[in-house]
């Protein structure tokens, strides 16, 4: 299982919109290292669902519940989407402001990288990060 952070607008798409459909297809990403990313995602792997613009905090959990394909909205097989389905929201929200002052994401992708839409992210930094959003076990949707 892998895990990655996606980034939405929330006056676009928002998690509480997940949550109402349950289940929804990620699309919009164009970036070539952030397709990249979304080539790689598996069936079951997990992401933190970010909301950017005057938010910038992580809100929610998903999983992912495709194998990756091309965007039946385009005609290049290149620009791919998944499926994700609604987790859970996190107890707490974390902004970018809390991230950038935590010590232990000094090298994280969110930071590096602050324009990717899908980042990946390390069993280190997901368990940091669940602490932050104090969740300390998932409800996860197949148990």
């Amino acid at each position: 299982m892998a895990y990655w952070l996606l980034k939405t607008e929330p006056e676009e798409y928002s998690y509480s919109n997940l949550e109402k459909d349950g289940e929804g297809v990620w699309d919009g990403v164009s970036n070539a290292l952030a397709l990249k990313h979304l080539r790689t995602m598996e069936i079951g792997d997990l992401a933190l669902i970010y909301h950017t613009g005057k938010e910038r905090q992580v809100v929610g959990i998903a999983e992912v519940v495709s194998q990756p394909y091309p965007d039946p909205k385009l005609d290049d097989p290149k620009r791919v989407v998944v499926r994700l389905k609604a987790v859970q929201k996190v107890k707490q929200l974390v902004t970018l402001s809390q991230i950038k002052q935590d010590s232990h994401f000094e090298n994280f992708d969110l930071l590096r990288l602050p324009r990717l839409s899908v980042v990946p992210v390390s069993e280190f930094y997901w368990q940091r990060l669940l602490q932050l959003v104090e969740i300390d076990r998932l409800i996860h949707p197949f148990s």
